[in-house]
């Protein structure tokens, strides 16, 4: 058994991965258990370290370190540039009011650290110790630790605090999701608010009998109207027409118009009679409509048409082809002059055969070089993530200067480039598969060493005089707080069950409970809420253990 006790028992590099992938594996295996339909999932990685670091397992501090900030750093950033192209236009519709919510969520276990402050007369290390364990937030430790060090009190009590009750801080939530779900959710609230956001647009049929435009081009039809619209083919009679800019409308044409969705009421006016027929169903075949025209998607492979704009490429004066839609991941686009393109889109070309095949070339349609993720282009946003949350932000009365850290400034940067990459040209397509099997697999790296590293000293200071006192006081400031702000807002009924629970989720800056609301609830809406209201959440906290420290 020495080459055994050799593995596990003496730190090496070799020892180190094998505990770690035996606390993983284990961990995702009883991941697969549902009790009551009910499944933590990843959650139990985290769960499993404890037990391991209990049983007296460990590895080299260096390498935990290490493994845990490389795990935390992977899974925030790639979950910015997940929910990155959806994210600007969600805080345009419903940040603020999400935000708001995250905000009440963070008064309000700030209020009840203050008010236990008050009756149990806790130093101030331990209350804000308490407050950042049950809200999981170890950058704010940090910051307090620094902010207990300028006024003369040491950190470590602060840390044995959230040692304590970071556990059921990361459980907590969940915890009270479930309760929320099971107790109060309705089948309608499961149901999103906004489901068809990912589609940005309608395709519909009209017969051209207004006079305003009858005898116009297609461009001075477009300066004449504020509304944004692609016509893809034209019936004029038994003649099939590919239109370009120039091509003038007649009366009876027969027009196939790609819109906005919102906008489709204004086309019936502008153009005049609407056929009913709906062609925004999914088994259309658009190839069998007409011999003459075909409609075929091709993919953006060539890195030098990456944040180019579609008007600047001119494709209906050099191919004599029309591009109705870009699909975008799961977004729908329509497909306007002014739309920058990015490396991976796939985009709706209408014309005739041969001209579709000349700008196949030019688009590049290589599906192989899609399957080759981007990774170079992953660590360069992550290294720049890291910049950015070691960057002092200076505020007014307080003497330290806050930073985001490693989980805000990555998850930012992830944003960025997500939503603004192409402007940037930066390439940041990553297939689908590798973008979850990255995320996954920074939670998994993340919650091991979490869970290795809390339970070597988890039960001896639980059994310690003030330990459980210190484990039910970080137990209600994570619970109430979610539970009285998630039924709030699920009674104001303008919200979605998947939004709310990712609101709840980043307001407690809670990974793993948004995993478990990944792997429980259909859709995007947990994670693009969470990053909605994540990175303001967290620099909040981070302010707030800072100012709790001088005030109290």
């Amino acid at each position: 058994m020495s080459w055994l006790e050799t593995i596990m028992g003496i730190h090496s590099p070799i020892q180190s991965v094998v505990v770690i992938c035996m606390i993983i594996a284990a961990g995702m295996a009883l991941g697969k258990i549902r009790i009551g339909n009910v499944s933590l999932g990843v959650a139990w990685v985290f769960f499993v370290g404890i037990v391991a670091g209990h049983l007296g397992l460990s590895i080299d501090s260096t390498v935990l370190n290490y493994t845990e900030t490389l795990g935390l750093v992977m899974f925030v950033y790639t979950l910015g540039l997940h929910v990155g192209p959806n994210f600007f236009g969600s805080l345009r519709h419903e940040g603020v009011a999400l935000n708001m919510w995250s905000m009440a969520v963070i008064l309000l276990g700030t209020a009840m650290a203050v008010a236990i402050t008050l009756v149990w007369k806790m130093p101030v290390g331990d209350v804000v110790g308490l407050l950042c364990g049950a809200t999981t937030n170890t950058p704010a430790l940090g910051a307090a630790q620094q902010a207990l060090g300028q006024i003369g009190q040491p950190g470590e009590r602060a840390a044995l605090a959230t040692a304590v009750t970071y556990p059921l801080g990361v459980v907590g939530v969940i915890i009270a999701i479930i309760l929320i779900r099971r107790f109060f959710v309705r089948p309608d609230d499961m149901k999103p608010k906004h489901p068809d956001e990912t589609n940005h647009t309608h395709i519909a049929q009209f017969v051209v009998i207004n006079p305003a435009v009858c005898g116009k081009s297609i461009v001075e039809i477009s300066q004449m109207s504020h509304m944004k619209f692609i016509i893809s083919r034209i019936w004029r009679g038994s003649q099939v027409i590919v239109p370009l800019a120039a091509t003038q409308l007649k009366k009876d044409d027969t027009v196939m118009v790609v819109t906005n969705r919102e906008d489709v009421s204004a086309m019936e006016i502008l153009f005049g009679q609407r056929v009913e027929k709906d062609w925004n169903q999914d088994r259309i075949d658009w190839n069998h409509i007409d011999s003459k025209v075909e409609s075929r998607i091709l993919v953006i492979t060539r890195k030098v048409l990456n944040g180019k704009r579609l008007g600047q490429l001119q494709l209906r004066k050099a191919y004599g082809v029309n591009v109705s839609r870009v699909m975008r991941g799961d977004i729908t686009l329509l497909a306007t002059d002014d739309l920058r393109l990015q490396y991976g889109d796939r985009v709706t070309v209408v014309g005739t055969p041969d001209d579709i095949d000349h700008v196949e070339h030019f688009f590049g349609n290589s599906v192989k070089t899609l399957s080759e993720p981007n990774i170079g282009s992953i660590f360069l946003g992550m290294l720049l993530g890291l910049a950015i949350g070691v960057i002092p932000i200076s505020l007014p009365g307080i003497h330290q200067p806050v930073r985001l850290g490693v989980a805000g400034g990555p998850i930012i940067m992830g944003i960025i480039v997500g939503a603004l990459g192409p402007r940037m040209h930066f390439i940041s397509y990553t297939t689908r598969s590798a973008s979850l099997m990255l995320r996954k697999m920074g939670l998994s790296l993340y919650l091991a060493c979490l869970g290795l590293d809390a339970g070597k000293d988890f039960l001896q200071t639980v059994i310690c005089p003030e330990g459980l006192l210190w484990v039910g006081i970080g137990f209600a400031i994570t619970v109430v707080p979610v539970i009285i702000v998630g039924l709030l807002a699920l009674r104001t009924h303008r919200l979605d069950f998947g939004t709310i629970c990712g609101l709840l989720c980043g307001s407690m800056a809670n990974p793993m409970a948004l995993t478990y609301a990944n792997d429980t609830i259909q859709g995007d809406k947990p994670s693009l809420s969470y990053a909605t209201v994540y990175p303001i959440g967290m620099f909040l906290r981070v302010i707030i253990a800072q100012i709790l420290v001088v005030l109290l």
